[in-house]
């Protein structure tokens, strides 16, 4: 990962990242990690998670075996986290999943099993955290709460349970941002758009990863990189004053989905076509 933020940044800060074992979560783990945090990594199996600890800074990042959706299970694990650290500064809401599929297909089961691990999880994480280590039970006040949820926001075809978790997932946040001011906890949201990871370049049907990038209008994926990134500047005080936002990571394709010009608008080089190009 290239160094953008200076080393030591987050030095004395405690996180929490869910879904820690691939992706998003594990490249997100190892940037707090190499800024100077403490990162307690969440997943549901511990091979992964182990895997991500040992790319990390030695001594710098836990593991602990948890199913988010189980009250339980979250409740002993941040009080984990807090009997080992003493403190929680972060939380990264990003375990989450789903599967391509037309709606009329999904299941009751199906539909539920999604809701609960992206949106009912994440309540649950946020809820125990925030109750017991920003609101003064633990001796202090106030924490930051990055919760990644997807674009687009226009709704996304195939993943109807998906969307309408991410949703909630936003909501949720921008509700508790105003709730839990009082206590100065900052809550927000990272929409990413596509992110070429290797469970979307290797589990999603191949034409659909293939054409994914003409999606969008920078027509490339994102990076788990560039997400990690963003959530090391909310954790930093860059994003003290940040709260209540839905930041979209996507190259444009919440705007406008596909290309400009239009591919049969544009020329050799990629730009308008001469004949675009004209005043109307």
């Amino acid at each position: 990962m290239s160094e953008i933020f200076r080393e030591g940044l987050l030095d004395g800060q405690v996180a929490i990242v869910t879904g820690a074992g691939s992706g998003i979560g594990r490249v997100t783990a190892l940037e707090l990690a190499r800024l100077g945090a403490r990162v307690a990594i969440f997943g549901r199996r511990a091979e992964p998670l182990a895997q991500t600890c040992a790319l990390g800074p030695e001594g710098r990042i836990d593991a602990v075996v948890c199913d988010i959706r189980e009250e339980e299970q979250v409740d002993a694990a941040v009080d984990e986290v807090l009997g080992r650290h003493g403190r929680i500064d972060l939380l990264v809401n990003n375990a989450g999943g789903q599967f391509l599929t037309p709606a009329e297909r999904i299941t009751p089961k199906g539909f539920r099993t999604v809701i609960r691990l992206n949106l009912e999880g994440t309540w649950l994480m946020t809820h125990a955290v925030a109750t017991r280590a920003m609101m003064g039970a633990s001796g202090r006040v106030g924490g930051k709460v990055v919760s990644i949820t997807m674009t687009p926001h226009t709704g996304l075809p195939g993943m109807a349970h998906s969307s309408a978790s991410r949703a909630g997932m936003e909501a949720l946040m921008k509700t508790l941002a105003i709730e839990w001011a009082r206590f100065d906890i900052r809550l927000n949201a990272i929409a990413p758009g596509i992110v070429g990871t290797e469970t979307f370049m290797t589990k999603y049907p191949p034409q659909f990863v293939e054409s994914a990038a003409q999606t969008v209008p920078l027509q490339r994926l994102g990076t788990p990189e560039q997400i990690a990134h963003m959530v090391a500047h909310l954790a930093s005080p860059a994003g003290d004053y940040t709260s209540g936002s839905v930041i979209t990571i996507d190259g444009a394709r919440d705007n406008y989905l596909g290309a400009w010009p239009p591919a049969h608008e544009r020329d050799e080089s990629g730009g308008p076509a001469q004949e675009a190009r004209r005043p109307r």
